[in-house]
This record gives structure tokens, C-alpha cells and sequence, in this order.
């Protein structure tokens, strides 16, 4: 089939199968079931994990085919949200570094959407200086017992299995003490509570675990290599933020250009000079995000680069957002008819804290990409025990 022909049976399936309301994303338990039955829909007729391995549930096609239906997927909203940290993250760590046991166990379930995931990172001491973090794994005779906290984890109230982060050695320096583990969301001990931000939605959770046992099979990589293994879902989790993996398209996002440019006056010379503005970053945005992606196809680490795709991204989103509100005016904080506008406008901060802060992603770029001095650190030798950390 040549990409022409897959483009239109693409086309074809989305137009057939695709909600006709404005998926909610798993806001909810029936909405999480009616994402779970797209989901399988779209696993089977071919269109979930696109280029990853065959072997490990994937379509095994090239780039041109995912980048072909992720540009007709554009034009629906489809209810894949809460499959992001999945598809666009854990996933693609799970393929990088899992064992064959954790790619045959996981990574088809994952695809289907009958497995959803989330990613164990942050902590309420620990959140931009991810290595600073405290929850601990001690190892048992079959395995691991975990305690500690982590905090404004996405769809965590729905998932199933999440990447764990923890410290397992504290007698070297923080980055050394590391190791990552498959966890699951439902083991006793286990405990999710919901985070309300701004909009009034629940998007984070806060998550405790108090003595919980993890088998000695869920270690991904080895133990006290956690870091590494924590950087390469960091690269996978800035390219699927810029690129919006799992975001559903973006039909009738209310300060996306497409809709803003049918929705204001184009007639006035100021208005149309900033929507030239909003295209051409939306556009550079594309392009890079699509440089990265054939690159990293072919073998090509994308590193700190990644970085500066997510900084440019979440610059993109507030651009659209302080937009949208002096375009809208008052309309723009209004919450009566369907509130979307002003949930796009309040949620667009947000992006510039997760995924790490856009001060930490100039850092990295100026560090790694550009080659600039680093800033200076006092705690890259010390010993984890003898630095004084909150919490």
C-alpha cells in the first residue's frame, strides 16, 4: 500500500470511528471505558504503536505512516489522553530498556488501551531536581518494599501498572542511588488521592506507598542505574509533550490557530500580523518536532535537543493562550455556555511546569546543546545521606 492509499484508509476509519462529541479523556470511570473500546478499535484496525516493533505488538511501519495519520487525526478529537503517559513514555522506555519477559507482558496490552500507565517521578521535595527525590526501595529476598510519596501524577486514578523512580542506595551521590521499577497501581499499600488545579479538574493525583512489594522482575535496567534509565524516559516524555502524542488532535481546540483564525477578525491588520505569528511557531514547532522523530527513527539520539522541543512548546501554548484571552476579552474567563476557552487558558501554564520547568529546559539546553558553563553544583560527589534535603 502506498502512503497515498494509507492516508485515505486512515482517513476512512477516523471519519467512521471517531467520537462525534469532545472526548473528556477519562475524566471518568464510563469515560475511561468508552476510551478503552476506541483504543482496542484503533489497535485493531492497525493505527496504535504505528512504528514500534512487530514483535512486541507494534504495526512495524516507517515514519511517513505515523506522521501520514497523526496529520488526519488533526481534524477529530479522539479519547486517547488518558493513554498518553503510556504510549508517549513508560511504552517507549519499555522498548528502549525492558526485558523480553516486560516487552512480551506489557507493551500489547498497553497499545490495546486495556492497560493504562503512569509515570512516578515527581515528589513534593524532589520536583524539578528529580534525582533529589526520597522514596525508597529496600531489597527483599524476592524482591523490593517501597515507601515514600510522589506527586502531580497524570491519570494515576486510572492506571494500572506506573514507572516507579526510587532511591536504593543512599550511601552515593543522589544520582548514583537510583533504580526504576515496574509497579503496580493496585498492590496493597498503594494509596491515590486526586489534585484539583485551576480548572477544577482533577489532572494530578498524589500517591503514598507504605510497605509495598514490588518482585525482583520489575527492576528495568539495574539497580542503582535508575538515572540513566530516568533520562531516557525524560527524552521520551519531552518529545511526546512537543509532538502531543496521545493528545487526541486538535479539532475545536479554542486557541489553536485553525479555530482562531475562523473566529476572530482576520479584516484587522493587528489581529492578522499575531495569528501570522501563531502559525509560524505552530509550523517551526511541526518541523522540528518532525526532524526529531525521522532522526530518531534512524538511529540518531535526539539528547538535550528534546528538551528544547518542550521549552518551545510550552512558549507555543502560553503564545496561544495570552492570545486567545485579548482577542476573547472578558469572554475569555467566562465558564457558563461550555467553559472550553477558558479551560484551554487556565490549563496553558501548567505545561510550563510538567515535564520540568522552562527554566530547567534552558539550563539543559544551554548546558548540552550549546555548550555553555554549567551552573555550578555543590552535590554531584556528595553522598545522598549527607545532603540536607526537605521533607
Amino acid at each position: 500500500m502506498n502512503l497515498a492509499e494509507y492516508r485515505l484508509r486512515a482517513r476512512s476509519w477516523l471519519e467512521a470511528n471517531a467520537p462525534d462529541a469532545e472526548a473528556e479523556g477519562g475524566s471518568d470511570a464510563g469515560g475511561v471505558t468508552a476510551a478503552q473500546d476506541f483504543m482496542a478499535r484503533l489497535y485493531d484496525a492497525g493505527y496504535s504503536g504505528i512504528t514500534w516493533p512487530r514483535e512486541w505488538g507494534g504495526q512495524g511501519l516507517t515514519q511517513a505512516e505515523e506522521r501520514a495519520f497523526a496529520e488526519e487525526a488533526k481534524d477529530f478529537t479522539l479519547p486517547t489522553y488518558v493513554f498518553s503517559i503510556g504510549l508517549g513514555m513508560c511504552g517507549p522506555t519499555l522498548v528502549d530498556l525492558g526485558t523480553p519477559e516486560q516487552k512480551a507482558r506489557h507493551l500489547r496490552p498497553l497499545l490495546r488501551g486495556e492497560e493504562i500507565w503512569c509515570q512516578l517521578f515527581s515528589e513534593p521535595g524532589a520536583g524539578s531536581d528529580v534525582a533529589a527525590l526520597q522514596t525508597r526501595a529496600t531489597q527483599t529476598e524476592d524482591g523490593w518494599v517501597v515507601d515514600g510519596q510522589k506527586v502531580w501524577t497524570s491519570v494515576a486514578q486510572h492506571a494500572s501498572f506506573g514507572l516507579l523512580l526510587t532511591r536504593t542506595d543512599v550511601d552515593v551521590p543522589k544520582h548514583k542511588g537510583l533504580s526504576m521499577f515496574i509497579v503496580d497501581m493496585r498492590a496493597p499499600g498503594v494509596t491515590v488521592r486526586p489534585l484539583r488545579d485551576m480548572t477544577g479538574r482533577a489532572h494530578f493525583n498524589e500517591i503514598f506507598f507504605d510497605d509495598v512489594h514490588i518482585p525482583a522482575e520489575n527492576l528495568i535496567g539495574q539497580v542503582n542505574d535508575g538515572w540513566s534509565c530516568a533520562v531516557t524516559t525524560l527524552l521520551h516524555e519531552r518529545l511526546s509533550i512537543s509532538s502531543g502524542v496521545g493528545m487526541g488532535g486538535q479539532k475545536d481546540n479554542p486557541v489553536a490557530f485553525e479555530t482562531l483564525r475562523h473566529t476572530v477578525d482576520t479584516a484587522d491588520p493587528v489581529v492578522k500580523d499575531q495569528l501570522v505569528e501563531l502559525y509560524i511557531r505552530s509550523r517551526a514547532l511541526a518541523l522540528f518536532n518532525q526532524r526529531l522523530s525521522q532522526e530518531t527513527k534512524a538511529g540518531i539520539f535526539p539528547g538535550a535537543r528534546g528538551s528544547a522541543a518542550k521549552l518551545l512548546l510550552a512558549e507555543l501554548t502560553m503564545f496561544q493562550a495570552d492570545l486567545a484571552t485579548s482577542l476573547a476579552g472578558p469572554e475569555a474567563v467566562a465558564y457558563e455556555d461550555d467553559g472550553r476557552l477558558a479551560g484551554s487558558i487556565s490549563t496553558a501554564p501548567g505545561l510550563s511546569l510538567g515535564g520540568g520547568t522552562n527554566e530547567i529546559m534552558r539550563n539543559i539546553v544551554g548546558d548540552r546543546v550549546l555548550n555553555l558553563p554549567p551552573e555550578p553544583r555543590v552535590d554531584k560527589s556528595v553522598p545522598f545521606k549527607d545532603l540536607k534535603v526537605s521533607g
